[in-house]
């Protein structure tokens, strides 16, 4: 016989590493994290924000729906704290999430959603603001009916999310910092982000990204055919 697992509690990602992973952008994390771990890290370009102009940050707690239900994911939203992200993989039919749950998640405090597979009520969502990431979206019905899994791991678009991971999603899409390496990954982004700002003002001074980011040197030591006259065919 089918059966479900449920884990009730979540070692989660500590609430400053959070505060701070707010200030980080994606991109910053991304770069922080290295080769290949960040291509791992981050997921598919198919997850998009419905909603431009956010960031979240905060711990994973997760779900595992089967197709065209939605059961496990009410089960972790029902059991998930102020300031978590819901992770849900189901990549097939069944909407994991409406404007009801939205609405709910607002009320608890929950910093975000993110969803391998598919949402609707868009427009009411984009309405309040709904700090929704997913894959796809269209108006399908779910049951609530089937056995799944909540607070375990699930690959969602393409990466591995542990419970208590450290989960931030922008514009630029969504990124998986593993909980125990979470700290150092976001101190090293933030330092990123502060020599970012050092260098807008140095633009601001007249500087060029040409000779910041090494281009020029780079370029200085390429074999390169510069014509001083427009191309013209022949």
């Amino acid at each position: 016989m089918p059966r479900s697992t449920v884990y009730l509690q979540v070692d989660r990602v500590d609430e400053g590493t959070c505060a701070l992973a707010a200030q980080a952008s994606v991109a910053d994390l991304h770069e922080a994290m290295g080769a290949p771990a960040n291509r791992m890290a981050t997921m598919d370009p198919r997850m998009r924000p419905l909603v431009e102009g956010l960031r979240v940050a905060g711990p994973a707690v997760t779900a595992f729906c089967p197709p065209g239900d939605n059961l496990m994911m009410h089960r972790s939203l029902f059991l998930a704290r102020k300031g978590d992200v819901l992770v849900v993989q189901s990549p097939e039919s069944g909407a994991q999430w409406g404007d009801v749950a939205a609405y709910y998640a607002l009320k608890k405090g929950l910093a975000g959603i993110v969803v391998d597979g598919y949402i609707r009520d868009t427009d009411e969502l984009r309405a309040m603001r709904s700090p929704v990431w997913a894959t796809k979206i269209g108006p399908s019905s779910p049951t609530k009916a089937a056995h799944g899994t909540v607070n375990a791991p699930v690959i969602c678009s393409g990466v591995q999310v542990c419970p208590g991971d450290l989960v931030v999603a922008d514009g630029d899409g969504v990124i998986i910092l593993p909980r125990r390496d979470a700290s150092a990954i976001v101190a090293r982004a933030l330092e990123r982000t502060q020599r970012e700002g050092g260098q807008r003002a140095e633009i601001d001074a007249g500087g060029h990204p040409w000779h910041m980011h090494g281009g020029a040197a780079s370029y200085a030591r390429m074999e390169i055919d510069e014509i001083d006259s427009p191309w013209r065919p022949e």
